[in-house]
């Protein structure tokens, strides 16, 4: 025979009801069933908020009668679907019920209290109208069934509302009913008896419990718990993205999932069905063609390590320490003894090996109480300062790792640290019992959610996250934008997820938390926003939608928003840019931006600073690091100078050559940003402190295209009108160099610690004369590159080139991890 429990989701309705006749009756057919029923969907939190009212003298005949409509309504459905049900007796038995209800109800209001001894009668009127509705179900379809009135079977002990059975005296109970399946067995969950054979309930959502006392006590070959997922899975699904479900859980599994939170199975379902091995398979109502999660004391062939993470909330945890407690045989079991005798719960203990401190938590509703029990059981040790202050931390969650397989496998615990790092989450405590099937650490509660997430994807997943924040929306931005829009599908295929969850521009930002679709109508989404940029404000939504690996990405030339990578990095985030401000900013800003990197823990990628899609940076961070010193370093850093001066070479004038690069995209947004020298000096000026030189923007000798003061104060377009006065001018210089056999090019050179940038006339012999078109060229001379210098080249203006780099440097901040066994 077997033992089937059906919770609340499966009985929402007339049609879930029936549904769940279909399966027990094929059950039925072919091993014999008994069937356990929580109450319909929403019945028991009505019932439970109702005594609430009551106790509040508040006006609770709305929800009564809201209560009513639901119950009876069922009953009328089934009556208009069902042929032979039996509706007048069962909606008798319902208004029985109810009227029962609202006359205690009443009491409650007089009294100002709900007395628990009440409150569990009242709380399990949802299951025996449940069982009523289901047993007449049966009988339509002529099925015989025995309804099974658990008071007086079901022994308990503890308080009403939250009891543990006496399986063996139970058991002993059972010995009349047949269970040999010729009768369709059929009981009410949730319920019980006390000693003196009051009613009193096994917890809330204790249909589980009921259901492992009833396999246990009628010796069923099976227990089956039917809910609205497919089974137990390593995560909650509705929390982590791709939650695997697992095939299977061994008790012990199980019992240290359930206890610390996971939301399929009742905590003390376990141990009745675990002492009598009885093989518990959890199922989905809604799909019943899905094979499920069996508990049982066959291991799983497919996850042999960590099998899941759970996530326990409300937690409150204590800390007593003092001297009093050093050596003091006893102190510590004084403590449980005071929450023993509470009956209140310990969900996790730990002590300090210097005895100095216990530390235990509990639910967050019996904190109160608790602490006022420790204060008064130990009012002397604490007048007495042999104990501190009783400390006390709310708002507290605990985070497992299960899996009988951990104590075979090294190092899962280091793992297991460096993702809470990753998730930059504190361990307020950790736990790990004796048997290695579990470690557990105690958070504070906000981080939860986002600690479970970084968990599961360094266990159990081979797919990386990247959550991009992207501000500016220019030339680069856009065409980022458009990269991104076009290589998801691939990146998705390396099993790189990558989402944009935010864009913003000088006024705007526009946030999505199931990502914004990059290909489409981000634009007019972000034209519509009424949200504005700030750290805080992406901050606080990271935090709110548990994201993983976030990442800033600013394609600005704006020195206010370089001023906040600081900022950025210290509330979590990586930040990617081509803006050069932030490394050319002061040098104390300088050292402060990668110290907060490097304590941090995140990663400042600036590429695309120097060489646009060229790997400057990288390549030289590579070789300092491997120990070699720069002797002397020359190139063209700009490309959009590249292009403008080899356009001169080729007959262009100065205004032609520097709007044709603007039209094309080569420039920054201000080409006096270019033509000034500004651009390249602070290229020179990165390369140098990557070369560790100490010194400022001030110290780099800079000459200009422009004359000195030359259109300063007027915008852009006033000052591209202008350009041309500088045509006949600069015009001369290019011509003295051609009848030199030379070529002017714009030069940064460092050496002897001096940083210069200036116009020089070369010969065609020279390796620079070449670089034209947009291109860059570094020749870098060190002690590992002499006398032969190391060269990079390669094109280095427009904002495809640079959105490539800045793109290759995002993918740059996925974590490495290794995938679990």
């Amino acid at each position: 025979m077997k033992v089937l429990k059906f919770g609340g989701s499966s009985l929402a309705d007339a049609q879930r009801y029936l549904r769940v006749t279909e399966i027990s009756i094929s059950t039925h057919q072919t091993d014999g069933a008994a069937v356990v029923l929580s109450a319909p969907k929403g019945v028991t939190n009505a019932l439970s908020l109702l005594c609430e009212q009551a106790a509040a003298d508040q006006d609770f005949l709305p929800l009564f009668e809201k209560l009513e409509t639901l119950v009876t309504g069922i009953a009328a459905q089934l009556n208009d679907i069902l042929s032979g049900f039996d509706y007048d007796a069962v909606v008798a038995f319902i208004d029985n019920q109810l009227a029962s209800l609202k006359k205690q109800l009443d009491g409650i209001r007089l009294l100002g209290c709900a007395p628990d001894s009440v409150t569990a009668g009242l709380l399990s009127i949802g299951e025996y109208i449940s069982v009523t509705l289901f047993s007449g179900i049966l009988s339509a379809k002529g099925i015989t069934n025995q309804i099974i009135d658990p008071v007086e079977y079901v022994r308990a002990q503890g308080d009403y509302l939250d009891s543990i059975a006496d399986v063996a005296l139970s058991k002993a109970n059972f010995s009349d009913i047949v269970a040999d399946g010729s009768v369709f067995l059929v009981m009410p969950g949730f319920v019980a008896a006390n000693e003196v054979g009051e009613k009193v309930t096994l917890g809330r959502n204790g249909s589980d419990y009921s259901a492992a006392i009833l396999a246990a006590c009628i010796g069923a070959k099976a227990c089956e718990i039917w809910t609205d997922v497919d089974g137990v899975y390593n995560a909650d699904p509705n929390q982590v993205e791709g939650a695997v479900l697992l095939d299977k859980l061994t008790y012990q599994e199980a019992m240290e999932l359930s206890y610390f939170g996971a939301k399929v199975l009742h905590p003390k379902t376990i141990g009745p069905i675990a002492q009598h091995h009885i093989p518990c398979l959890i199922r989905n109502t809604l799909n019943p063609a899905a094979p499920g999660t069996l508990i049982s004391n066959e291991a799983s062939e497919t996850w042999t390590s960590v099998k899941g993470i759970s996530q326990l909330d409300d937690i409150t945890m204590f800390n007593v320490a003092g001297p009093g407690l050093k050596g003091m045989v006893g102190m510590a079991s004084r403590v449980f003894e005071v929450m023993s005798n509470a009956n209140i719960s310990i969900s996790l203990i730990t002590q300090s090996s210097s005895e100095y401190s216990i530390s235990f938590c509990i639910q967050n509703k019996d904190a109160d109480k608790a602490l006022a029990l420790l204060e008064d059981a130990f009012t002397l040790e604490l007048q007495n300062q042999l104990l501190d202050p009783i400390e006390v931390r709310r708002d507290l969650a605990i985070v497992t790792l299960v899996g009988d397989g951990m104590r075979h496998t090294k190092g899962l615990a280091a793992r297991f640290f460096n993702s809470l790092a990753q998730a930059r989450v504190n361990n307020v405590a950790i736990a790990q019992g004796s048997s290695e099937r579990s470690i557990s650490t105690v958070i504070e509660a906000k981080r939860a959610k986002k600690a479970v997430r970084v968990i599961h994807q360094n266990f159990f997943s081979n797919r990386h996250t990247i959550d991009v924040f992207l501000i500016g929306c220019g030339n680069v931005g856009q065409e980022l934008l458009g990269q991104i829009s076009r290589q998801q599908p691939a990146l998705l295929k390396r099993n790189i997820q990558l989402r944009v969850y935010g864009i913003a521009n000088s006024r705007k930002l526009l946030l999505n938390p199931n990502g914004i679709d990059v290909g489409n109508s981000w634009a007019e989404e972000l034209a519509a926003s009424d949200q504005s940029f700030s750290v805080e404000q992406l901050h606080d939504f990271v935090n709110h939608n548990s994201l993983v690996n976030p990442v800033i990405v600013d394609c600005t030339s704006s020195a206010g928003i370089a001023a906040q990578y600081v900022e950025m990095l210290e509330q979590g985030f990586h930040v990617v840019t081509p803006n050069k401000k932030a490394n050319t900013d002061t040098l104390t800003y300088y050292r402060k931006l990668r110290k907060t990197a490097l304590q941090t823990n995140r990663q400042y990628l600036y590429e695309t600073t120097v060489g646009a899609g060229l790997p400057v940076i990288d390549n030289l961070q590579k070789l300092f690091s491997a120990g070699d010193v720069l002797h002397r370093f020359e190139g063209i850093l700009s490309g959009s100078l590249s292009y403008v001066f080899g356009k001169l070479e080729e007959g262009m004038s100065l205004s032609e050559a520097t709007e044709t690069a603007r039209k094309n995209g080569y420039t920054e947004p201000d080409p006096r940003d270019d033509l000034s020298g500004m651009d390249v000096a602070r290229k020179l000026l990165i390369m140098a402190r990557e070369a560790d030189l100490e010194l400022e923007l001030s110290d780099i000798t800079i000459e200009s295209v422009l004359p000195a003061g030359f259109a300063e104060e007027c915008s852009v377009d006033e000052f591209m009108q202008r350009l041309p006065e500088l045509d006949d001018s600069f015009g001369e210089k290019v011509r003295q160099a051609q009848n030199d056999g030379k070529v002017l090019r714009y030069i940064g050179s460092i050496e002897d610690n001096q940083c210069r940038v200036t116009i020089q006339a070369v010969p065609a012999s020279h390796p620079l004369a070449a670089v034209k078109d947009g291109e860059n060229a570094l020749a870098i001379s060190s002690d590992y590159y002499q006398p032969i210098p190391y060269v990079i080249r390669g094109y280095g203006a427009g904002g495809t080139v640079t959105a490539a780099g800045v793109f290759a440097d995002i993918l740059r901040t996925m974590p490495w991890k290794q995938m679990a066994g």
